[in-house]
Formats: C-alpha cells, structure tokens, sequence
C-alpha cells in the first residue's frame, strides 16, 4: 500500500493515542533540559580560568541542549506540551529568551509553514528559498546571483544564525497583531537584561567567551534540521491543485535517524514526518507513533552520513521529482527562452527545527 493510498482521517486517528500529553514527561523534560544548560554554562566559565580548549568542548555540549530547548518552545508553540494554554505560553515565552525566539512571532509563522509545507504556489513564510529550476533559468542574473549565495552553506549556516537569531527575530512584521508585537517587545527587553546581568556578574568579555560558541553551535544545528528534513533528493513539492497534507507531511519531511544521543538531545525532531502529519504528538511521543504505524516507517529516512549530500542539492526540479545541483542546471542557462517568471523572495526564517 502506497503512502498515499491510506486515508488521511485513519492516520491521523492512528496518532490520536500518542497525542496524549504526559504532564509529568514534560516537566521531566523541562528538569533534565535546562538543568543540564544551566550548569553546563557556569562550568563553561569556570574552564576559563584553566583553558579555552577546555571551555568550548563544554560550550558545544552546552549548544546542544540549547537545542533541546528548542524543541520545548517548539512543542509550547504547538499546544503539545502541556494541557494548559497558558501554560505553554508562559513556557514558550520563556524558553524563546533562551533560545532568541520570539514566541508568538514564531508560532504564527511556524503554523503557516505547516499548512503550507511542500506547496510551490505558498512559498514565503516560515520557510527556506527554494526555486524550481524553470524559475531558475528564467530568473535574472540578480537574483540566480542572490540565490546562489543565499544556497552557499558558509552563508546559510555562517550568517543564517547571526541573521535569523539576532536580527530578524528582533522584529515584528507589519502584519503582526498586538499580543505578537508585546511578545516580541518582552523577548528582546528579557534577552537584553539577561545579557547585562550576566555581563555584570562575569564580565563580558567572559560572557561572550562562553555565549558566543553556545549560540553558533545551537543556531548552526537548528539552521541544520530545519533544512536537512525537508531538502533531501526525492522530497516532495506540488503546485497547489495537486499539493496534499498528508504527502507533504509524509514524503516532504525526513526521517532523519540520528544515534540515540543525538535523538534524545534534538527532542526526537528527526521523526519530523510524524510531527508533520500531527503537530499535537508531544516530542517525547513521536518515536512511539513512528514505530506502532507501519505506514510511517516508509517516510524517506536519511542518517548523519548521508544528509551530508543534502548540501548540494539546490533547486527543485518539477519534471523529475528530485533536487537538482547548480552544476546540473547549468546547461539549462544558455537555453533560456520566454519571458520572466514572477520569483518568489527569499525567506530566511528557518524555524531551527
């Protein structure tokens, strides 16, 4: 039976058991998460009075559970984390801080990536730039040039933290209703006190020392899931008249198999198709529902070796289904015929997940 073939109400009713929020798992989760952030980050300035060559291994291992807490404001954002509305959003609010995210921000553009996902004609917000290699070969010389250095790994994954952590996430869009532009505004005011605080207890140039690798290290990884779950050879994008949830969730989200550190320090996040098909399933759950629906276990799986190759693929191309190399496309330039397509503007909100 193909993927699908099998209805997408029995699926999501399949996940229906895994929905359940264990309150007492999440408040475990919250224990040995920022437990661990916090006391490897006063051991981090600690190492500095015997050595930097210390301190950074420590900070790596820190940048990780950076990352964990992520995946926390990740699941506050999805209602799937506690039962309590206002629960999650206290916590989401708080672990944004941590994490540089603003939460209500986020959560509004994180929704629109998961109704959107995989859709050629909704492309823009919460998401990665991608372009088909039609609008490609049709795209000025301006903006194959803005593509290709936007699609450069030392820029996603160099920049692309400083931009999206630091910068973007500092704003609200225009659009952005009340309670999203006050949420920001305490974010940005709580990072910055935090910030100063931490300056003026340790000095800061022992606070950048210990911060500046932690937020690196975390946005790098985040920057990496993101991309990696959905820009594999044989993902899935359909036009809007063809585009389906379930196979955008199922066939355009990764099973990224990770070794059990790994998987427990990213929240479970490489069973993205299931969190895909049912945003509601608690990161601690999305195993479970992976191994009890045969289905599930067909999604694309790719593991640390091979995800590596996803740094070449680039552009997606409609007549075969799969991503393409700039080194593949480039014959296709001097093809070029017809008029200009509309291109859709890039997008660096990567979401880190």
């Amino acid at each position: 039976m193909g993927m699908t073939q099998l209805p997408l109400a029995q699926l999501k009713k399949n996940m229906a058991p895994y929905e359940k929020i264990n309150t007492k798992s999440s408040i475990l989760q919250l224990i040995n998460t920022l437990g661990p952030l916090i006391l490897l980050w006063y051991a981090a300035y600690l190492s500095l009075a015997v050595s930097y060559w210390l301190t950074l291994p420590i900070t790596i291992v820190a940048a990780g559970f950076v990352v964990r807490t992520f995946i926390i404001f990740h699941d506050c954002g999805h209602q799937s984390f506690f039962k309590s509305r206002k629960l999650n959003d206290i916590v989401g609010t708080i672990t944004g801080i941590i994490t540089l995210c603003p939460y209500h921000q986020w959560k509004n553009s994180h929704a629109i990536h998961h109704a959107t996902s995989s859709n050629l004609d909704k492309r823009g917000t919460g998401d990665m730039w991608v372009l088909t290699v039609e609008e490609y070969t049709a795209a000025s010389t301006w903006t194959r040039l803005a593509y290709r250095i936007y699609r450069n790994p030392w820029v996603m994954f160099g920049l692309g933290p400083i931009y999206t952590f630091l910068i973007s996430y500092r704003f609200n869009v225009k659009t952005a209703k009340r309670k999203e532009k006050i949420n920001t505004y305490v974010t940005n005011i709580s990072i910055v006190a935090l910030y100063a605080l931490l300056c003026w207890a340790i000095g800061w140039q022992a606070f950048l020392l210990v911060q500046t690798p932690i937020f690196f290290v975390s946005g790098m990884l985040g920057i990496w899931l993101f991309y990696v779950q959905h820009q594999f050879e044989d993902s899935y994008f359909e036009h809007d008249e063809e585009w389906s949830y379930i196979n955008a969730a199922v066939e355009g989200s990764s099973y990224y198999k990770l070794p059990k550190v790994l998987q427990w320090i990213t929240g479970n996040i490489g069973f993205h198709h299931v969190h895909h098909l049912s945003p509601k399933v608690p990161n601690y759950n999305l195993e479970k529902a992976h191994e009890a629906t045969p289905l599930l276990q067909k999604a694309t799986t790719i593991t640390v070796s091979s995800s590596l190759q996803s740094l070449k693929f680039r552009l997606w191309d409609e007549s075969t289904k799969t991503f393409l190399t700039f080194k593949q496309v480039k014959p296709l330039l001097s093809k070029r015929v017809g008029a200009s397509k509309p291109i859709p503007t890039p997008v660096v909100g990567t979401d880190r997940k």
